[in-house]
């Protein structure tokens, strides 16, 4: 038993913040959380040109989708769709992707999960294409340590409904799925977690490719990822979201128009 083992980490403690640590958010419509997070996202490498949807289910059982024909670091709230359970299109000045179908068999079957992202990301593209989850080499690529489907099978485009509910039985209870020879997809409680898993799953392809590249390496200890996956997984990472928003905001304070 190495000196690593004796060691491990049984637990970790939530953040208890009794101030503010950075300065907050305006306070956010719901569109407006759906237009920072394709923001946020275009900026970790969710940016394959015109691809790419995220839905977010609303209270009253609507879901906000951001359109068809912009590019995700371009979307503003004003820009943000509204669509019912079966993707028809309720308002919005733009129009909504047919590959909506995804979103819609993803939401019928994962009614734990209000947002559900799809993109053909730089990195988590290349581990769907060649077939397999990517290893966890560093504690960032451990702030998710879920489920990772891969659905091995490539028919077409997922606007097919058989298509799209035969990769949403292939994801089953994962948060995370591989699509072969596609892309990738991400679901989560809410805005803030989608974000997380997101992010951080694209950095652990990055970095799984980067030291294969390199002639490899040691992944975590698979202990120690689990209890800091796990952690995040039932807490919020505080503050990261709102980060990343800033960020974008100092970029172009439009978005929120």
């Amino acid at each position: 038993m190495t000196s690593a083992d004796t060691n491990r980490p049984t637990a970790m403690r939530a953040m208890v913040v009794n101030k503010a640590i950075a300065p907050a958010l305006p306070e956010l419509t719901a569109a407006q959380e759906v237009a920072l997070l394709c923001r946020c996202l275009f900026a970790e490498g969710y940016d394959d040109h015109l691809a790419g949807h995220i839905t977010y289910k609303q209270p009253d059982g609507t879901f906000l989708v951001n359109p068809f024909g912009l590019t995700w670091d371009e979307v503003t709230a004003s820009d943000i769709m509204t669509m019912d359970a079966d993707g028809n299109e309720i308002s919005g000045r733009w129009t909504i992707t047919p590959a909506i179908t995804l979103h819609v068999e993803l939401h019928r079957v994962r009614d734990d999960i209000a947002v559900a992202i799809h993109n053909h990301s730089r990195w988590g593209t290349v581990w769907a294409d060649i077939g397999r989850a990517p290893e966890i080499y560093d504690q960032t690529g451990a702030l998710y340590h879920g489920g990772v489907a891969v659905y091995d099978e490539y028919w077409g485009t997922v606007d097919d409904a058989s298509n799209a509910i035969a990769v949403a039985k292939a994801i089953g209870e994962a948060n995370v799925g591989l699509l072969a020879n596609h892309g990738v997809v991400v679901l989560g409680a809410d805005i803030r977690q989608a974000y997380l898993r997101a992010m951080s799953f694209e950095w652990r392809s990055r970095q799984a490719w980067r030291i294969a590249t390199a002639g490899g390496g040691v992944p975590m200890n698979r202990d120690a990822a689990r209890t800091y996956g796990e952690f995040f997984n039932s807490h919020q990472f505080t503050g990261l979201f709102e980060a990343m928003a800033r960020r974008e905001l100092r970029r172009d304070p439009a978005v929120l128009n």
